[in-house]
């Protein structure tokens, strides 16, 4: 079960993210110039991009969740209302944390929400970065063709040039997932060097040694690659620690919730080594080699192959559920009236 969202790209990542935006460094400018888009008949297809994605969103999940066993999986959902405040607090960490974000670098409205809980799921369900895709379409749908300065239409947002920004949050997420996932193994090395799980000393380190290397690549490069001030870049990169750390203890505390009797210590050490597991980038069968490692630690009598399956059918029709809010605002036009 993902909640941090994001497909791989540079650097190695799985997912699972200005006001200043459009003023490029000038090392960088020739490289990472916005896009060109033409002003004339933009705005008529980019309209139709989010009703679009929602469609796919809610297409993708339900044919993820084709042949799930339902009645089973109703029966394994905790009643709790903790629980939901939990998975709901889970669900849109990653949302959330964007809106924190884009609402300092651009002073995004309101209206920037439900975009960004698209944007969280379609790198979910749909293709890895299909959400920024869909995110930077309506950022320039939004933008202020005044610069930034005040007096630009009512849901507009403060930057002329949104394609810098999404860039770089979407490298620092990157960035920031490749620092704790260091940080992880080298935590859990001991653990899983004494787990027999498949994973091979060589494929460990080749993984690592791969995250090292793009993060300290995107690190010498960086002024030719970021484009916000270095306080913007140190917020942005604050607020994805923050993200990252906290999705994990809310998995870990959604986990014992389901399933009180195992310690709660073995449910964050669970959680965390899934982390690091979801993002090496030379792990095959991620999903199998996780399973292998909670059954090895909470034991085979745990109930844990129920609750990942639980876990993860949730997920999807949760995912299905908010598309389907999402294609009704997107035909009743609540998004082009805020």
């Amino acid at each position: 079960m993902t909640f941090h969202g994001h497909g791989s790209g540079v650097p190695t990542v799985n997912e699972d993210d200005a006001v200043h935006d459009g003023q490029l460094s000038a090392a960088g400018t020739a490289a990472w110039a916005e896009p060109a888009v033409p002003a004339s008949g933009t705005r008529g297809w980019m309209r139709w991009v989010g009703p679009l994605v929602s469609l796919a969103i809610v297409a993708a999940a339900i044919n993820h969740f084709r042949g799930s066993d339902l009645p089973r999986i109703v029966a394994l959902v905790p009643r709790s209302p903790l629980f939901w405040l939990v998975f709901a607090a889970a669900y849109f960490a990653q949302p959330v944390m964007d809106f924190v974000i884009f609402r300092r670098l651009w002073a995004i409205p309101a209206a920037g929400f439900p975009a960004l809980v698209r944007k969280y799921i379609s790198n979910e369900v749909l293709l890895g970065y299909s959400g920024e895709l869909y995110f930077y379409t309506w950022a320039r749908r939004r933008a202020q063709k005044t610069g930034g300065q005040p007096g630009g239409p009512a849901g507009a947002i403060s930057t002329g040039a949104p394609f810098g920004a999404i860039k770089d949050v979407t490298i620092l997420s990157a960035l920031v997932g490749n620092f704790v996932t260091l940080v992880m193994f080298i935590i859990a090395y001991p653990t899983l060097k004494t787990l027999s799980v498949g994973l091979s000393g060589r494929t460990l380190f080749t993984s690592v040694a791969v995250l090292l290397g793009s993060s300290l690549v995107v690190m010498l490069l960086r002024g030719r690659v970021f484009s916000l001030p270095r306080r913007e870049l140190a917020f942005v990169a604050a607020m994805q620690l923050i993200r990252v750390l906290g999705a994990t203890g809310l998995l870990a505390v959604m986990w014992s919730l389901v399933l009180p009797a195992v310690p709660f210590m073995y449910w964050l050490m669970l959680t965390s080594l899934r982390l690091l597991i979801s993002r090496l980038p030379l792990v095959p069968n991620k999903d199998v080699v996780f399973f292998g490692v909670a059954v090895l630690i909470v034991g085979t009598g745990s109930g844990i192959a129920p609750l990942l399956a639980m876990m993860a059918a949730l997920l999807i029709v949760v995912h299905v559920a908010v598309g389907g809010l999402l294609v009704v605002s997107d035909l009743l036009g609540l998004e082009d009236r805020a």
